[in-house]
């Protein structure tokens, strides 16, 4: 594996929520978060609604400012890049949103908006942006001449495909997948998921894919991050972490993965109860209240990371 594009470095991020009746409580999405991520390299990220996915998504791509730690792209620190430095920092860098139809606008043709990179980062002359333009749609998978058309008059697949496309525009090096398809059909998905495969492997881009489907990311990654309630839980190889999970809630999550095979025998792990509130996390081990080997230690220590995985018991 090669050196390093992206390096995150104990990562945490608050919000401060207002209540009608109560003063503001810190909500803690993400705590002391540390991920690398090669050139050429697929991270999947994964984890139940409300675990930081996104959020750490956003950091890393310098959308969200971290109330702790920092992001190294390429050597650079996000936070400490000047407005000419992180203007350059930004065409190597996009991402790709979960629902294609807000993500662009219904009052402006498709071709526009794809060329908005081009014209923002003056990549080329504006005699020139059409014919990029079209050698994009055409690079994913959409006929040229549809540049003319306006958002409403494509699926959700095609939609997606125009996101895809407008990351692409200004060649970045470093793509933030969203949840890319879990607002699309499931044969839309399969077609979306071979294209980001396949331009993945074309054009080297270091891919951090964050998704709820765990089927989805042992088909496209190489790694695999595992997170709970902003904590990472378990990471490694994809075929180690599926094959043989060590924390339990990685083991809970692949127990609930659908099998085509109705004979292969399999024993779900059901997780009692809700997570709990980020505003007020438990002691200790954040998902011990969830856990079927908690003991009184998990309440008083805070598992390190150690091997790709946390937990005082593996």
């Amino acid at each position: 594996m090669s050196e390093p594009l992206v390096i995150a470095e104990d990562l945490t991020r608050r919000f401060a929520v207002r209540g009608l009746f109560r003063r503001a409580r810190p909500v803690q999405a993400v705590t002391g978060v540390s991920l690398t991520i090669a050139r050429g390299e697929t991270v999947g990220l994964v984890g139940e609604s409300g675990s930081g996915k996104s959020t750490f998504g956003r950091m890393a791509l310098g959308l969200l400012p971290p109330s702790g730690g920092r992001v190294l792209f390429d050597g650079i620190d996000l936070a400490q890049a000047g407005p000419s430095q992180r203007r350059a920092l930004r065409r190597r860098m996009q991402i790709v949103f979960q629902d294609p139809h807000s993500s662009l606008d219904p009052r402006r043709p498709i071709g526009a908006q794809v060329a908005d990179g081009l014209a923002i980062h003056r990549l080329l002359p504006a005699g020139e942006r059409r014919a990029r333009v079209e050698e994009l749609l055409a690079q994913v998978g959409l006929p040229p001449a549809h540049a003319d058309r306006y958002p409403h008059e494509f699926s959700g697949g095609q939609r997606q495909r125009v996101g895809i496309a407008r990351a692409l525009s200004t060649g970045p090096e470093f793509l933030v997948a969203d949840e890319p398809v879990s607002a699309l059909d499931v044969s839309v998905q399969a077609q979306v998921l071979a294209l980001m495969a396949d331009l993945r492997s074309r054009l080297g881009l270091a891919l951090l894919f964050i998704s709820h489907d765990l089927a989805v990311v042992r088909s496209l990654c190489d790694r695999v991050v595992v997170m709970y309630l902003g904590r990472i839980m378990e990471e490694g190889p994809v075929a180690r972490v599926f094959e043989a999970p060590r924390h339990p809630y990685t083991k809970a999550l692949l127990s609930a993965v659908p099998r085509l095979d109705p004979l292969a025998r399999r024993t779900r792990v059901l997780l009692p109860g809700d997570p709990p509130s980020p505003s007020d996390p438990p002691s200790g081990c954040v998902f011990r209240t969830r856990c079927a080997i908690a003991t009184s230690a998990c309440a008083q220590e805070v598992p390190v990371l150690r091997d790709g995985v946390a937990c005082i018991h593996a």
